[in-house]
């Protein structure tokens, strides 16, 4: 067999998380593409019922791959190294896509060879169900926040380009250091109109448990990993650190507005009281 024998191959790293995992596989099934695989990446659970599930998961155009625990990055890696098609999916095990979330993105993928990325309108769904706000694509605003999610189509021969996720990302956001790498090759990012993938919200997600001291040294490591790109663009980061200073200044001046006529208010009713007094 060749190495890409089939068009979409869909990672789905899993740890933990088997009470999901057939309905994230449902809505790739559900898909109205058909020319794809599935490769499932059991990364080291400790849960019974999770290992129970994948020990036995037999469904359609779907393989199951054990190992130990290795973490996201790694795991990803890891299922790619085995995937057979020319674009790649990443979809979490929580997570599902709606049904045309495929086709579309091989329409783009297909017809414009500079495009790198794929990804499309999301929602959340489970504790929380709400439409994401999220911006078009635009940069250099992607050095300083992530536009869209993990679940973004990109190309295998891109990936071989780079150096796939990076392991170094401990405290999370290797999908937005990876699209970094994607970008950093001169391709273009484009955004699907539709809403097509729906993120599950949990209240003990990785987002939530991260100190102010984790999401720093995330920022930090991934500088790290893309210093020339951002020091090229140094210029655009500096000018949104002042802009946030001078936003800040403005707010300091509006709060002593504020606090200054309270004050002169209290001072008003005081006096008032004290000539009422006197009389």
């Amino acid at each position: 067999m060749s190495k890409c024998d089939v068009r979409v191959s869909v990672i789905v790293p899993c740890h933990n998380q088997g009470e999901y995992l057939n309905e994230a596989v449902d809505s790739v099934l559900a898909q109205t593409y058909e020319d794809f695989e599935i490769i499932i990446i059991n990364d080291g659970s400790t849960d019974e019922q999770t290992n129970k599930i994948l020990a036995g998961f037999n469904r359609p155009k779907t393989r199951v791959i054990h190992t130990a625990n290795r973490g996201l990055a790694t795991a990803r890696n890891t299922a790619i190294g085995e995937a057979r098609g020319d674009y790649i999916l990443p979809l979490d095990a929580d997570d599902k896509i709606g049904p045309r979330y495929m086709e579309r993105a091989v329409e783009v993928l297909d017809r414009d060879k500079q495009v790198g990325i794929v990804y499309c309108e999301a929602e959340t769904f489970g504790e929380i169900s709400v439409k994401c706000e999220l911006p078009p694509f635009s940069f250099p605003e992607f050095l300083l926040t992530s536009m869209f999610f993990c679940s973004a189509f990109f190309r295998m021969e891109d990936y071989c380009k780079t150096k796939g996720y990076n392991p170094n990302m401990i405290y999370g956001g290797e999908d937005y250091d990876f699209w970094l790498s994607i970008f950093e090759l001169g391709r273009t990012v484009h955004r699907l109109p539709e809403t097509m993938f729906y993120y599950r919200q949990h209240s003990d997600s990785m987002v939530h448990r991260m100190t102010r001291e984790q999401r720093i040294a995330a920022m930090v490591q991934r500088f790290e990993n893309h210093r020339e790109l951002y020091l090229a663009n140094m210029d655009y980061v500096f000018s949104c650190i002042e802009d946030l200073r001078e936003e800040l200044r403005e707010r300091r001046r509006e709060l002593l507005f504020i606090k200054s006529r309270r004050l002169f208010k209290l001072l008003d009713r005081w006096w008032r009281l004290k000539e009422r007094l006197r009389i």
